[in-house]
């Protein structure tokens, strides 16, 4: 009896592992199913047997490209989450219950009641936690559609190609991109992928998107830049004319807490030091105000003319205050 009762737990358990890996892509071949459970195809076949008899419309297909995919049923199945696949998705719904999402608040908080009464109690205090924040994610953030940022997040997951069209200058055009990742700002949602048309990795803003549309062919995942690294560059340096970089003598986490992740990328060098990146429009004297206003010593890296504008602008303020004793500075 001992060792049926073990057979039969055994049987659960891969049953298990193999839902959860339908779940985390969207096609598996019968030799790779059987390879990760570390049994025969004959087994796997019996085991999607198994999953569609508790309800989980399990498709296959025959030939190349064909396999084993989770499809759409009538009702929503059971899903496995690990503890931190939990958490991320609490995060998720945090998102959109303070209105990044456009329309979705209520059912964001709704999922998020649901999914805290199913969690165990080593994550529900952490949940709760998450939950009693919702008030910090106030409507700062420029609102996006829920159906497109489903497309794009499904797009990324299944490695398929995204169709849509996107503003350059006074234009609208279509753009045909690899989707990579979705990054979030303290502002907008950005979309990290690899631009097909022209041969290199933009950043794309969500709520400028229309006609998204998921394409059928898939592809192959070329090595990528750190996704939330650059597209902060992107964002507060790269899109500008006008770029600067400077040397501060502060820590990095000391910058990051004084500037909006917005307005500049911050690096660091060593534990004294960090590396400031960031640009205008017009003009780099905004910038460069800004750099004084933080109250730290700092150098100008690049581009050399700022660093002469530097000079510039220090006779023009010692002019300004001639007439004045100096006063010891306090760093306000």
């Amino acid at each position: 009896m001992g060792a049926m009762d073990g057979d039969e737990r055994g049987t659960t358990e891969r049953v298990l592992t193999l839902l959860g890996l339908l779940q985390q892509r969207q096609v598996w071949t019968g030799p790779e199913l059987a390879d990760r459970l570390g049994v025969t195809p004959r087994t796997v076949r019996r085991d999607v047997e198994r999953l569609r008899t508790l309800g989980y419309p399990v498709e296959a297909s025959h030939g190349v490209g064909g396999g084993y995919r989770l499809g759409p049923g009538q009702e929503l199945p059971p899903l496995l989450l690990d503890d931190e696949e939990a958490i991320v998705t609490a995060v998720a719904l945090l998102v959109g219950a303070g209105g990044a999402v456009a329309g979705a608040g209520d059912a964001a908080l709704r999922a998020l009641t649901k999914l805290d009464r199913v969690l165990p109690n080593r994550l529900r205090h952490e949940m709760r936690a998450l939950a009693e924040s919702v008030e910090s994610f106030d409507g700062g953030r420029t609102p996006v559609d829920a159906d497109v940022l489903m497309t794009l997040a499904r797009a990324c997951r299944d490695e398929v190609e995204i169709n849509f069209d996107y503003p350059s200058g006074s234009a609208v055009r279509q753009r045909r991109i690899e989707p990579y990742r979705l990054v979030a700002s303290d502002r907008r949602w950005y979309l990290l992928a690899y631009d097909l048309d022209r041969d290199d990795w933009r950043t794309f803003r969500v709520d400028r998107m229309t006609d998204v549309s998921a394409r059928t062919w898939r592809f192959r995942p070329r090595p990528a830049p750190d996704a939330a690294t650059y597209v902060q560059e992107g964002v507060a340096s790269r899109v500008y004319p006008h770029r600067a970089r400077f040397l501060v003598h502060a820590s990095a986490d000391t910058v990051r807490a004084q500037i909006p992740a917005s307005a500049a990328a911050v690096q660091p060098h060593g534990s004294e030091l960090c590396e400031v990146l960031s640009g205008a429009d017009s003009s780099l004297d905004v910038v460069l105000m800004h750099m004084v206003l933080l109250g730290h010593d700092f150098e100008v890296l690049d581009p050399p003319e700022l660093g002469r504008r530097c000079r510039a602008l220090a006779a023009r303020l010692m002019t300004a205050g001639a007439a004045f004793a100096p006063v010891p500075d306090t760093g306000a």
